[in-house]
């Protein structure tokens, strides 16, 4: 309001142009046009007419703009005939995009010419030419970056003929953080809207440093189809969101759905938000953006954790062990057992070794003991180069299955025939088809499952908020953690051999090794809290283990695994299970089950399940 009024004042003590009288029909026809309501962000609401996911009052020149299309127009009309010396403060300096559309749509052949200096600026700094959408890829370790990220790369003409790619721009989309929230309050808080969200247009080497090398994350690189015209079009509108809040959700309103909001502004012809009317995960927005047609071509940027793993690959335990020892002192690059060894292995060693020094470095202050021993192993290697790093492509992310899952299955447990019917919002665990997934990665939010037993018995089988795994391999140069976390419903053994639904928070930690070529075996220590109707106490603490194989086999996943839960009340709670997923197709899976429980509370439950997956966005 006081914006406005701010604005208004200025108006009356400078000369007035005269705006032109809009007939109704007309206003109704433009505001209803794609392109205006893409520029507005505006949306259908519940109960008809009009909301903006904007959601701060600067955007808006009308009163009620955010759910009046038509009166925004009108209003943007009138500001764009504003006195001219009101200079970047004019509403056409503001709102290049809308100025521009609106001038075109009613031929405004007399506006005033207002001095537009920080728009010039910035938008010939910029100098949009074509558009590179990156998704970096998934990342557990980070509660904002499970399920990856997408942002735009905004290339100048000359980027690609001169590859200058770390001299562009980026424009990110991501959640305004005050302080420093813990990972639990950063993911409840997005959950619930409770960061605004904020555009940002930045130096692109800065992303590709954060995501490539701070969080060791794999780029990929989708270049658009889009003209520069049509880029142009899309960093203008950049220029009028600067510093304006929208509401940020985790699952719908993200990095990905606005991105996908500015591909509309850029080509008003696309309808790709439609696609996501309750979740918008990004490797789904990214597989809309190219069966949109968008694609021309991908380019795959490998993280500096992949690429020291690819370079050590081919060396022994004793070559390794010599990574580790030239990497903590150059001095061994002159010692008897380092130059035994053949020049061309002396090149992969060193190399290695200057890749383990740069990755140990990442997101460290800057060490001047470490810089001197990088610098050391960058002249060895300059002495005695290795051949090119060569890193086979990991599948397309975009490939894999879909995120939300339908599943049905039937079984029994004991004695007795059941059905099951599940449905999960999103989107990977141990056993999916694996195509596009990191082996050993788990990702499950929103899981029900109900079962139906014989005589119409039915019941609520678990409830799953949230299931996380990361099962890393560690391995003789890197030494990640794996671990685990849980929480919702499920049902558990009880007095009288029933099964009772108990509500439970657990997680645990250990550690993952490769033990062949696609099999990992893990170990973890667990804790649990459990609220259970037949414990005497209202909260229930457990301590126990968590271990397996996990296959990747020529039909599909299988794990094997045990788990175990000491309870302070004296119950003891075992099980062992076996999973195996054959993968029909791409978005279709059958997984056979098997499971014994053993408790103290009841006898022990054997129970077999035939599954079928359809994965469905």
């Amino acid at each position: 309001m006081l914006k406005r009024f701010a604005y208004l004042t200025l108006c009356a003590c400078a000369p007035a142009y005269a705006a032109p009288s809009l007939d109704d029909a007309r206003v109704q026809q433009l505001a209803a046009d794609r392109y205006w309501i893409a520029l507005g962000h505006y949306e259908t609401a519940k109960l008809g007419g009009w909301r903006s996911y904007v959601d701060d009052d600067k955007f808006f020149l009308a009163e009620d703009g955010a759910h009046h299309p038509d009166r925004e127009l009108r209003a943007t009309v009138d500001a764009l005939y504003a006195p001219a010396n009101l200079g970047d403060k004019h509403a056409q300096c503001v709102f290049p995009a809308r100025t521009r559309w609106l001038r075109e749509q009613l031929q405004l052949s007399d506006l005033p010419t207002p001095d537009c200096q920080e728009y010039s600026r910035w938008y010939a700094d910029v100098a949009p030419h074509s558009a590179v959408l990156i998704f970096p890829a998934a990342y557990l370790n980070s509660p904002s970056s499970m399920f990856g990220h997408t942002l735009l790369r905004i290339d100048k003409a000359d980027t690609r003929s001169n590859d200058t790619t770390l001299l562009s721009y980026a424009i990110n989309f991501g959640a305004y953080i005050e302080g420093s929230d813990n990972s639990i309050l950063y993911a409840w808080k997005g959950l619930m809207g409770g960061y605004p969200g904020l555009f940002a247009m930045m130096p692109y080497q800065e992303k590709l440093s954060e995501y490539r090398s701070l969080e060791n994350r794999d780029l990929w690189e989708y270049q658009l189809d889009l003209t520069p015209e049509e880029t142009g079009r899309m960093v203008e509108h950049v220029w009028e969101l600067k510093q304006v809040q929208f509401d940020y959700f985790f699952f719908d309103e993200n990095c990905s759905y606005r991105l996908l909001e500015l591909l509309q502004v850029a080509r008003p012809g696309l309808d790709l938000t439609s696609q996501f009317p309750l979740t918008a995960i990004p490797t789904d927005t990214v597989k809309a953006v190219k069966q949109s047609g968008l694609v021309s071509d991908v380019r795959y940027r490998p993280s500096r954790e992949r690429e020291l793993l690819a370079r050590a690959e081919p060396l022994d335990h004793h070559e390794k062990q010599q990574v580790l020892a030239v990497s903590a002192d150059t001095a061994q690059l002159q010692s008897p057992e380092f130059t035994a060894l053949p020049r061309e292995r002396q090149a992969l060693v060193q190399d290695a070794a200057y890749r383990l020094e740069r990755y140990r470095a990442t997101g460290q202050e800057r060490d001047p003991e470490q810089a001197r021993r990088s610098f050391e192993l960058l002249r060895a290697i300059n002495r005695n180069p290795p051949p090119p790093l060569q890193i086979e492509r990991p599948g397309l992310p975009e490939d894999g299955h879909q995120s939300r899952t339908w599943q049905l299955g039937v079984g029994t447990r004991e004695d007795r025939a059941f059905a099951e019917y599940g449905l999960r919002m999103a989107y990977h665990d141990l056993n999916d088809n694996a195509y596009g997934f990191p082996l050993g990665a788990q990702i499950e939010i929103l899981q029900l499952k109900l079962r139906q037993y014989e005589g119409n018995d039915w019941q609520v089988q678990r409830l799953d908020l949230a299931t996380i795994r990361s099962l890393t391999p560690r391995n003789e140069l890197l030494k990640p953690w794996s671990w685990q976390v849980a929480g919702g419903l499920e049902r558990v053994p009880g007095k009288h051999d029933d099964e009772v639904l108990v509500s439970h928070v657990n997680g645990g930690g250990g550690g993952t090794w490769q033990l062949a070529d696609g099999l990992l075996g893990f170990a973890l220590g667990t804790v649990r809290v459990e609220h259970h109707n037949d414990f005497a106490e209202f909260i229930s603490p457990a301590a126990g283990f968590n271990g397996g194989l996990l296959w990747r086999n020529g039909l599909g996943n299988m794990t094997l695994e045990a788990k175990g839960d000491y309870f302070t009340n004296g119950e003891v709670r075992r099980s062992l299970s076996l999973n195996q997923q054959w993968e029909i197709s791409q978005n279709l899976g059958l997984r056979l089950s098997a499971k014994r429980e053993f408790s103290h509370l009841a006898t022990a439950q054997n129970e077999v399940m035939l599954e079928l997956k359809w994965y469905q966005y």
